[in-house]
């Protein structure tokens, strides 16, 4: 929605048709910009190529991996750890691979990677998001500072607590293990915050939006936290 006020033209991918059509609806009506919605499941090659034979030349990359639930790592198979790989590590730098070059030949390009502020504050639930995640920042470590000599910049942001269905899914989860009610972890994590609230999807599009605009290109390979202050870090 931040992208389409700004006048991007958007090509989005997701799996289920009805969630889809109906976010790429709601963004034409909101916004009136020009949305190309692809039913696909972005970790097959297939899905991929679907998205690319829509948008071949992107100028803009957002990655959104969906994480796995919380759980206990003595219960993760070998095809349960391939499966999360692939989701929040392999099938990013895949999308990387595929439009880089492209990117760089044009001179301009932004990628940004939604990863997790579990890469900088492990959370013991979180263990396979951990694992991939903090893999797809040290990649991106690497290439970021290959590409951006050609007006092409890659960030990861690292969303601490926000109000998101996906948030709320964790949390019931932990509602479940736990026999705490929902409602009182979901307002224990907000009280446990320097802001005593949720982060807004809003505030994280915002801040993706500004990143993919000319006016940050001396911006790469950061690791930039929204998290309300809640990393306890200076560095």
């Amino acid at each position: 929605m931040a992208l389409a006020r700004e006048n991007v033209d958007l090509t989005i991918i997701a799996r289920t048709p009805e969630t889809l059509q109906a976010a790429a609806a709601e963004i034409r009506a909101v916004t009136g910009a020009r949305v190309t919605a692809v039913v696909g499941d972005i970790t097959t090659l297939a899905g991929r190529e679907a998205v690319l034979s829509v948008c071949p030349k992107p100028d803009i990359l957002v990655n959104n991996a969906d994480g796995e639930l919380p759980g206990d790592f003595r219960n993760w198979s070998r095809e349960d750890w391939l499966r999360g790989i692939d989701r929040m590590m392999l099938t990013p730098i895949d999308m990387m691979r595929l439009t880089v070059d492209g990117m760089m030949a044009r001179e301009f390009g932004r990628i940004v990677n939604i990863v997790s502020r579990s890469v900088k504050i492990a959370q013991a639930e979180l263990g396979m998001s951990n694992a991939a995640r903090s893999g797809l920042v040290g990649f991106v470590a690497g290439l970021a500072r290959q590409t951006i000599a050609h007006n092409v910049t890659i960030n990861n942001v690292l969303p601490g607590i926000v109000a998101s269905d996906g948030q709320r899914q964790h949390v019931e989860v932990l509602a479940q293990e736990s026999g705490r009610s929902f409602d009182e972890i979901w307002a224990a994590r907000a009280a446990q915050n320097p802001a005593g609230r949720y982060g807004r999807p809003e505030e994280i599009g915002a801040y993706i939006t500004f990143l993919c605009s000319a006016n940050a290109g001396f911006v790469t390979a950061q690791n930039l936290l929204i998290d309300g202050g809640q990393y306890p870090g200076t560095f």
